[in-house]
């Protein structure tokens, strides 16, 4: 499950999730200062909804911290590794003359497809 930042996700059961996922994974005390759990702490305690702007800037370098050290290998490498694969491949095929290319770059399947397949290629044959 991806959870995006969005102004949903400033609400007390939203915040009890990424906390919840975050201790799950291992990540809670690791990532974030005693002052940053405090803070996240504290609004789950206090607010059901933030609806102060402060509050809202305060929070949200905390939970991109969460959210950025629970995202998995696999999903950087689908942002990293396998976007930049479609995108050459794409441009290869803009010089064949293919006419949906545009499209391969866009296509979360295939580029998740280039990722697994870059994975599981042994090191001497990657460039």
């Amino acid at each position: 499950m991806n959870i995006r930042l969005e102004r949903f996700l400033l609400r007390r059961s939203k915040l009890v999730e990424v906390k919840r996922r975050a201790l799950r994974r291992g990540v809670w005390f690791k990532v974030l200062s005693h002052m940053e759990r405090v803070q996240i702490d504290l609004t789950i305690r206090v607010v059901d909804k933030v609806r102060s702007s402060f509050l809202a800037k305060v929070l949200h370098p905390l939970l991109r911290k969460l959210l950025d050290a629970m995202e998995s290998n696999v999903w950087r490498l689908v942002k990293t590794v396998g976007a930049d694969l479609a995108h050459k491949i794409s441009e290869a095929g803009k010089k064949l003359g293919c006419k949906r290319v545009e499209e391969w770059v866009k296509d979360l399947n295939f580029i998740r497809f280039l990722t697994v397949m870059h994975m599981n290629t042994p090191g001497l044959y990657k460039t």
